[in-house]
């Protein structure tokens, strides 16, 4: 691969990374109502100002990643986000055995690997930024 087109699948692979938080963020936005039901239907409460916080998390952690300003931030910031959502939203093992619950379970692991990523993308910020 040449050095030239190194920045940009980067760029991608860190879009690629935020899309879920991105599109999460402008949908709650967008529809505010919905955003408020998310919040009641996993029991989380005052709804209102913990469905703000959440675009804001999802959209502005998403920027700081994206534009590298912070990015380690902004990566610790979605990871601790999906680490707790995920504890919250797919709790599979009180579930009864079935369908719904392995894909709870899947979707449980898939989430933990996106703090996996989140983790990664905020270690390799902060190698680079003490090699600078």
């Amino acid at each position: 691969m040449r050095w030239t087109t190194a920045p940009l699948l980067r760029w991608i692979a860190l879009l690629l990374l935020c899309a879920a938080y991105l599109q999460g963020g402008l949908n709650k936005a967008m529809d505010f109502d919905a955003a408020l039901g998310e919040m009641n239907h996993f029991g989380l409460s005052p709804a209102g100002p913990l469905a703000l916080a959440v675009i804001v998390l999802e959209l502005g952690a998403s920027a700081l990643i994206l534009t590298g300003r912070l990015r380690w931030l902004g990566a610790l910031a979605l990871g601790g986000f999906t680490l707790m959502a995920t504890f919250v939203a797919l709790r599979f093992w009180q579930m009864p055995v079935g369908q719904e619950r392995f894909m709870a379970a899947n979707s449980f692991f898939e989430h933990l690997g996106l703090v996996g990523g989140f983790l990664l993308v905020a270690w390799h910020d902060l190698k680079e930024r003490a090699h600078v």
